[in-house]
């Protein structure tokens, strides 16, 4: 397990420097980390990371060498930096398991701790959590393009350094890519792993079919051949059905071909209809190359004849939308033993936060086990009773419901208790079923490309009264 204690900004240091000297060290804080909406690419998210942040937070712990560093700042207070030797956390976090879908606003981590110990993990948990969802998320929408098609991601040498290259292969399998290229991510998660040859297999021969045939020799059970290194048409397809031939005479059946580059949408037309007719309907047609969402779309609505899509840089480095936008606020700090509301104020109503210690809520329709509406709510309120249930939206209020005939869930789990993990860590196959199993609890308008309907996410009434009543008294100081 790494020690990731100092993955930090520095202030969140000088901010617990100033807590401990004030005497708000042993105040307990309650934190919320959430995302905001961008646009359509994150209407919805595949919540990911919270394997590494249980990881991150039960080796919290600063070493010698780190204080040692820490006091050659000359920033630091020595009180400080003793108590900085004897630092645990003592807290408690509730999460959303990974895979589950969640929306812009929703609390997908809750962190009620001493405010020293929850303030040093704001970096940390919003460097893991948005990484991790923001890949998953990039991975749902390009495997919801493939309506059905395999994907895999192919984005290791793309990837911004090791940690994105592993991490990011983990977070794609979360939302849906079935495989990776990633060799490591294999071995640490127990995630498939796929590939073929590169070109340089190809030229590194006397000519093109005596590459394909060294290569059948080598892989008769998985012979998978890239045919686009010199005429993808006029020798690349030819000579690898020439090699499947001679696989078939010797008892094995190919994989197929793999296509990186040209018109992908013609390519594939052609070399399916030469597949077939030489008698090989079953040979697989993998594409590859500066495939996304956008680019698979257009694909397939033009009858590309593809199978399989190893998607790399733009999976990987989440081209586009390259940051998920998650934050991570005060929402509520104890005094005399009461929790009291926070909240931040802004001119931009889109960062207006909402206050208190919250839980967040899932509604089912009984009869169809498909997701109504998410709701917002204080700790201390209770939906189970199964009671019809007016929601409304937010900002615009005249916009009601009510929920008759409903099965509902919390979607915050209890992780860490007094520091103590309490969560049983789900293995990366019980993860991805999971996050199938939840993204088929959402009806297709929620989940499209572009122009998605609005799901709905409410606040409940009492949240409501509470958020406007301190918006109100912000305003009168």
């Amino acid at each position: 397990m790494r020690n990731l204690t100092m993955m930090t900004d520095l202030y969140e240091l000088t901010m617990m420097n100033g807590y401990l000297r004030y005497g708000k060290d042993k105040n307990l804080a309650c934190f919320d980390l959430f995302y905001r909406r961008r646009g359509d690419v994150t209407a919805y998210a595949i919540a990911a990371g919270l394997e590494q942040v249980i990881e991150y937070v039960q080796n919290l712990r600063f070493t010698q060498e780190d204080i040692d560093y820490l006091r050659s700042l000359n920033t630091f207070d020595e009180e400080f930096l003793t108590y900085l030797g004897h630092f645990r956390f003592t807290g408690q976090i509730l999460a959303v398991p990974e895979g589950t879908v969640v929306f812009p606003d929703e609390p997908l981590l809750r962190v009620i701790a001493p405010i020293m110990e929850a303030q040093l993990l704001e970096t940390t948990l919003l460097n893991i959590v948005n990484h991790q969802t923001l890949i998953a998320t990039k991975a749902s929408r390009v495997v919801q393009s493939a309506r059905g098609d395999k994907v895999l991601e192919f984005g290791l040498r793309r990837a911004q350094g090791p940690d994105a290259g592993i991490y990011g292969a983990r977070a794609s399998i979360i939302g849906g890519c079935q495989a990776t290229s990633n060799v490591l991510t294999g071995q640490l998660f127990g995630v498939p792993v796929g590939g073929t040859h590169a070109h340089s297999w190809v030229m590194s021969f006397p000519d093109e079919l005596s590459a394909f045939r060294a290569y059948a020799d080598v892989f008769p059970n998985n012979c998978l051949l890239l045919v686009d290194t010199y005429d993808t048409l006029q020798s690349g397809v030819p000579n690898a059905i020439t090699v499947f031939k001679e696989l078939r005479s010797r008892g094995f059946e190919p994989t197929g071909i793999r296509l990186d580059s040209g018109d992908l949408a013609f390519l594939s037309r052609q070399a399916r209809r030469m597949l077939d007719d030489a008698g090989f309907p079953e040979a697989k047609i993998f594409a590859s190359g500066d495939l996304d969402e956008e680019v698979i779309w257009d694909l397939k609505a033009q009858g590309a004849a593809i199978d399989v899509w190893g998607v790399g840089t733009r999976m990987i480095t989440s081209m586009g939308n390259p940051a998920l936008g998650g934050v991570y606020k005060l929402s509520a700090e104890k005094v005399d033993d009461v929790f009291v509301p926070r909240i931040k104020i802004s001119e931009n109503p889109a960062k207006v936060t909402n206050p208190g210690v919250k839980q967040l809520y899932r509604f089912y329709d009984r009869r169809t086990g498909m997701a109504l509406a998410d709701l917002i709510a204080l700790e201390e309120e209770d939906f189970s009773s199964g009671e019809p249930l007016e929601i409304f939206d937010p900002e615009n209020t005249w916009k009601r419901m009510t929920l008759c005939e409903y099965d509902v869930r919390k979607l915050l789990v209890p992780i860490f208790e007094n520091g103590e993990l309490v969560y049983d860590i789900p293995t990366l196959s019980e993860i991805t079923a999971y996050s199938q199993k939840e993204m088929n609890s959402f009806w297709d308008e929620y989940k499209r490309l572009h122009r998605p309907h609005r799901y709905k996410v409410d606040l409940s009434e009492k949240l409501y009264q509470l958020k406007h009543s301190l918006l109100a008294a912000g305003r009168s100081k």
